[in-house]
């Protein structure tokens, strides 16, 4: 049967632990372009589009982020991947959090979290996150897409990976990224699910991001029992496309890290 997403994968021959990268509202996999280039010459490295977004189906109404971990296990099933580490940003951070509790340490060797937060929702963000979806399949995206460009990349960022992101918010469906805005606002709290993870977790910030900002990266770091902290400066909500090579380093260096254990 072949996968509910649409993806990327090379396969390389190596023993080097894969790599599945989970993008971030409203994104797609080309959000992961600065990474395939780095590590897919050497790694198995997997880059889906999640339900809703890119090039993979959308299913309209409401879709909570087990549904989203669900498709993501369903995919290493049908790739054979046995075992891997799971990369992602903001909303994929926690889509990383409830995949991780669903396949467990067996399946998951090494966790890294890019600029994200296991808080649950609050009833005013709730709100706010079904309003948003609201506006969307009213309006579209581009509206919301031109408001938000300078909070997701820092105002700095290069033109390039400025039209980049934008180019990935106009493009994501609404329906799509309404149904997971309505999942998001009903998302548990991860917290408690953190403080048991036995894997290596690498936390990744922004220096500068207004949407998970330094401190709850902080927070997060220190429930994970095994996890290392990485400020990324001058950048804001997307320091894998804002600083590239800075990001790369730190994920190169978890990653060994990861393989050396395994």
């Amino acid at each position: 049967m072949p996968p509910f997403l649409t993806y990327d994968e090379n396969h390389p021959r190596t023993t080097r632990t894969p790599l599945l990268l989970i993008h971030g509202h409203p994104f797609d996999r080309t959000m992961w372009h600065p990474q395939r280039t780095a590590f897919a010459p050497t790694r198995r490295v997997v880059a889906p589009d999640l339900r809703g977004y890119g090039a993979s189906p959308v299913t309209p109404g409401i879709t909570p982020l087990s549904r989203f971990a669900a498709d993501i296990e369903e995919l290493l099933d049908v790739l054979g991947v046995a075992t891997c580490v799971l990369a992602s940003l903001s909303m994929g951070g926690q889509i990383a959090m409830e995949c991780y509790d669903r396949l467990g340490p067996e399946r998951v060797r090494g966790l890294v979290l890019a600029d994200t937060f296991p808080d649950p929702e609050t009833p005013e963000g709730r709100r706010t996150r079904n309003a948003m979806a609201d506006r969307l399949l009213r309006e579209g995206m581009r509206g919301y897409a031109d408001e938000v460009l300078e909070k997701m990349v820092a105002p700095h960022t290069h033109p390039d990976v400025k039209a980049h992101v934008h180019r990935m918010m106009t493009a994501t469906n609404p329906e799509g990224a309404a149904a997971a805005l309505r999942g998001r606002a009903e998302r548990p709290d991860y917290r408690p699910l953190l403080t048991k993870v036995t894997v290596p977790t690498l936390v990744v910030v922004g220096a500068d991001d207004e949407y998970t900002p330094v401190s709850d990266a902080q927070s997060m770091h220190a429930l994970l029992p095994d996890a290392t902290l990485r400020i990324i400066d001058r950048t804001s909500h997307m320091p894998n496309l804002e600083r590239p090579d800075e990001f790369n380093r730190a994920l190169e260096e978890f990653l060994t890290r990861v393989d050396e254990e395994s």
